[in-house]
């Protein structure tokens, strides 16, 4: 069993989310005994999707604008239309962002998540996988992008949609397991 005990996990969010992919990674990396943070570029409460539905609405436990990336070991970046779409847009989520793929820390994005990821030129180079509309947007940033349930490249791991969670949730626990020396080490 990997150890995800001591971890703080940043999860950036905002209105639009597809529910499953915040909730049930949160949920494991909880399970297994990590720190999870969901963050948003506002306080309160952040509005779930199931998929064209209005799903819950999820506690935002840290403002954008007060958190400090480098207090976290990795980041999660859950798909939904709207979320990643809205993220790419905003200078400080984009820099929050920028401070993991710099660090090499793990960061996982399933579905529309890496959208973000091309915002801040980080998949050129780099295998990886998303919901299918987004492969040509990934191909022309320069990634390798596949159709596998579970991508992992370095300090990356990929997923396409909620029916990949199993498979990204145990690739996720691995990685941010691993710590950030290995991380590093692979991801050069």
């Amino acid at each position: 069993m990997t150890d995800v005990t001591n971890k703080k996990i940043a999860v950036l969010a905002t209105d639009g989310f597809e529910q499953v992919e915040l909730t049930e990674p949160v949920n494991a990396l909880r399970a297994r005994g990590a720190e999870v943070v969901i963050v948003s570029q506002k306080a309160g409460e952040i509005q779930g999707m199931n998929h064209h539905e209005k799903g819950d609405r999820i506690t935002v436990d840290l403002e954008l604008s007060r958190a400090n990336p480098a207090d976290f070991d990795a980041i999660v970046l859950p798909g939904g239309v709207a979320n990643p779409d809205t993220l790419r847009n905003d200078a400080q989520a984009v820099a929050f962002i920028r401070h993991f793929t710099d660090a090499k820390k793990p960061v996982a994005a399933i579905c529309h998540g890496p959208w973000t990821l091309i915002e801040v030129d980080a998949v050129r180079g780099r295998k990886v996988t998303s919901w299918p509309s987004l492969r040509t947007d990934l191909r022309n940033a320069g990634a390798e992008w596949v159709d596998q349930s579970v991508v992992v490249d370095g300090n990356f791991v990929t997923s396409r949609k909620p029916d990949d969670l199993a498979d990204f949730n145990r690739e996720i626990i691995k990685l941010v397991g691993q710590g950030r020396s290995e991380t590093l080490a692979k991801a050069s």
